[in-house]
């Protein structure tokens, strides 16, 4: 396995609370979230879809054909933008998007790497292999952990069958 292939250590830095701006959800917790569906966590689409501020993500998922695959028994380390990330982009980006199951499945692809990594394993990496093809890059800045510009927010958030990371920006293939 590549040194690259994951960047779930970025969660360490968050729980050791090196971040210097507050973040959207200051009270996150989707362990709880699970623990009051009274259920185990399940697959990362499950994980997702209970949270509740996922829902742009999980419909774009369904639209993009890719429900089943994520569903499957991965390991998958999800790159998780809320709804407020998606709501960041321009006005008719996501109904264009979900117009178009190809582009959406490709950026969709760019947020999922092939591999479960903890917050532990990714401290000392620089980029991460994503399901996409292409790499994202991983940085520190002013204690903010980043994964090209996005600002994880949460890290290490358990499934079944990976691990999801909670990011406040939807990331972007480099050819798009």
């Amino acid at each position: 396995m590549k040194k690259t292939i994951s960047i779930l250590a970025l969660g360490a830095l968050l729980a050791t609370g090196a971040f210097a701006e507050p973040t959207p959800y200051p009270n996150l917790n989707l362990e709880a979230v699970v623990a009051d569906h009274h259920m185990e966590p399940g697959t990362v689409v499950n994980v997702a879809a209970n949270a509740g501020m996922f829902t742009t993500l999980v419909k774009a998922v369904q639209v993009a054909g890719l429900q089943p695959a994520l569903k499957g028994k991965g390991p998958f380390t999800v790159l998780a933008p809320t709804d407020a990330a998606f709501a960041k982009l321009p006005a008719g980006t996501v109904e264009g998007l979900l117009k178009d199951p190809d582009k959406l499945a490709k950026i969709l692809k760019y947020h999922v790497i092939p591999a479960k990594a903890m917050a532990k394993q990714v401290m000392t990496m620089s980029k991460a292999t994503t399901l996409e093809g292409s790499d994202v890059n991983i940085t520190t800045k002013n204690g903010t952990v980043m994964v090209n510009g996005a600002k994880v927010i949460k890290a290490d958030v358990k499934a079944d069958n990976g691990v999801i990371h909670v990011i406040d920006t939807v990331l972007m293939p480099p050819d798009m």
